[in-house]
């Protein structure tokens, strides 16, 4: 009784129907050089390369590590590679931990596809066939998930960039508080802006840590006609402006 072949436990096309062989050609028909070592654990091929291909899922405050262990031949070696990577692309990043270790898997995953890349194609014969590898990630829609970290990245720069805790003298600020004629703010939503912005409203003189007193803070600057202040627990600072408007 024949045992039918194993099956990859990967997402990755399935190969096509194969041609029946011949009864001659079944078994040790294969006229090439011998190749020992183990057989592709999914399906049966040789040469095969002991490997472990490595995902990551992320989900806020719970974290998924996948595994999947050879040896696999060429073919079902890169269709996990690429099964996996293209699962830890679009899932991998959905958590501050993650975020960090989602790279560090995928850039586990080099050396072990390296290996796999070094294989030959696999022999004919084999019980089973071996697993299409699919479209290069390069062509599948998950590799927009690249594009996550970037956005993620650069929404955290333009924030920092915008906050008045890391402003320095010479850098423009901008209220984005409504004020009423005659009313003091205070309440002020102060951004920092490129003194180039129209919106911008004063330039930033001075700046003086540990305190608050705005008043006492600013008579060094000559040219300071206002100031903000900012308390956040024990951190807190004073700008000392110079009005454009």
């Amino acid at each position: 009784m024949s045992t039918p072949p194993p099956q990859a436990p990967f997402d990755a096309p399935a190969a096509g129907p194969a041609a029946e062989p011949a009864p001659d050609a079944a078994f040790g028909a294969y006229t090439g050089p011998y190749q020992p070592g183990p057989f592709c654990r999914f399906c049966g091929s040789v040469p095969a390369v002991q490997a472990t291909i490595r995902g990551h899922q992320g989900f806020l405050v719970i974290m998924k590590f996948l595994k999947l262990e050879g040896p696999f031949c060429r073919s079902c070696g890169i269709a996990a590679h690429r099964s996996m990577t293209e699962k830890s692309l679009w899932q991998g990043w959905w958590g501050i931990a993650s975020a960090l270790i989602n790279p560090a898997t995928m850039l586990l995953n080099l050396p072990q596809r390296a290996k796999i890349n070094k294989l030959a194609e696999p022999l004919p014969g084999a019980p089973g066939q071996p697993v299409a590898p699919g479209r290069p990630l390069f062509r599948r829609p998950a590799i927009l998930g690249l594009l996550i970290p970037v956005i993620a990245v650069g929404a955290i720069v333009f924030s920092v960039q915008q906050d008045p805790t890391y402003a320095g003298v010479g850098d423009c600020v901008h209220n984005k508080h409504t004020m009423t004629a005659g009313v003091e703010d205070t309440s002020p939503d102060v951004v920092v802006l490129g003194c180039s912005d129209p919106d911008a409203d004063a330039r930033i003189v001075g700046k003086v840590s540990d305190t608050t007193n705005g008043e006492t803070a600013c008579e060094r600057f000559a040219d300071a006609d206002g100031y903000y202040t900012e308390e956040q627990g024990s951190d807190r600072f004073t700008l000392c402006l110079h009005f454009l408007k």
